[in-house]
């Protein structure tokens, strides 16, 4: 006789992560999720998608109610426990502060884990995690503190994720890929950047400290051949012209394609070396 097919088990739960769930039952109010050991996690009504049937897997964020009880939703946060992110405060009690995550019950900030009062309709980059003495998530604008202590091994050129930090007079303070402390030199940034965006950016040293320099654009040849195909695209979109040459500001050079004057140069040698373009005194133009 074959044996029957045992349940599948249940992965462990962690509060302010997802998780796929499989639902076990269906009530008035909502969907109950088989939760493992954590028993029977209630999904409330209210996220509870169109379609659906009892025995099948959801995918669902875990967080803790009014109530402190553990709950599922199928809305997306801005972000999970172990990462960072850049949250505005929704409003303030006497404990602390409330921030926005994208779920309907904000995110705490206490009072001891902010660098200065936060203010109602201000933001502020913060790390989330699990307070050890309430078992409840907050954030803590105090992001120093869960920085990784390893020495990050990348190599110069090396493609990473970047969340702007804090503006400093060297350039900007970034996040690197969720993990690292990283800074930005003020004379390497070519486009309007701000605290709180996300984008790629490339390594150009690892320094000693562990402590990393980035780079918003590609270094080397590969930064040369990538505003190359930039500036082709922009003649054929200009009729072939383009008033920009050797001889013409950095400024506006950097303000038009928000490169330097250097790179816009070796693309410029590069495309000229391909016989794609033609020098003018006026500029440049397509062969």
């Amino acid at each position: 006789m074959e044996k029957k097919h045992e349940a599948q088990e249940v992965e462990k739960l962690q509060l302010g992560h997802y998780h796929t769930l499989t639902i076990v039952k269906e009530v008035d109010f909502g969907l109950y999720l088989d939760g493992g050991d954590e028993g029977e996690i209630l999904l409330p009504k209210r996220y509870v998608p169109e379609t659906y049937k009892v025995g099948e897997a959801l995918r669902v964020f875990l967080y803790l109610d009014q109530e402190e009880r553990l709950i599922a939703t199928t809305e997306q946060p801005l972000a999970e426990e172990g990462q960072f992110a850049y949250l505005s405060c929704s409003w303030v009690n006497a404990y602390g502060a409330f921030l926005n995550w994208g779920l309907m019950k904000d995110l705490f900030c206490p009072f001891r884990e902010q660098k200065k009062r936060m203010e109602i309709g201000q933001a502020y980059i913060v790390y989330v995690t699990v307070d050890p003495d309430s078992y409840r998530l907050m954030a803590t604008a105090k992001v120093e503190r869960y920085f990784s202590q390893e020495k990050p091994t990348y190599q110069v050129g090396q493609e990473v994720e970047i969340l702007v930090w804090q503006k400093t007079d060297l350039g900007f303070k970034v996040i690197v890929d969720n993990a690292y402390p990283g800074l930005v030199y003020r004379d390497q940034v070519f486009r309007p950047v701000q605290t709180g965006d996300r984008m790629k950016a490339y390594i150009t040293q690892v320094r000693a400290d562990g402590k990393l320099d980035v780079a918003l654009q590609p270094t080397g040849r590969k930064q040369t051949l990538d505003f190359s195909d930039v500036l082709l695209q922009y003649l054929k979109e200009h009729e072939g012209f383009c008033h920009l040459g050797d001889k013409s500001d950095a400024e506006e050079i950097k303000r038009t394609f928000c490169v330097s004057k250097k790179v816009f140069k070796r693309a410029v040698g590069d495309l000229y070396k391909r016989r794609l373009i033609v020098l003018a005194d006026d500029g440049i133009r397509l062969s």
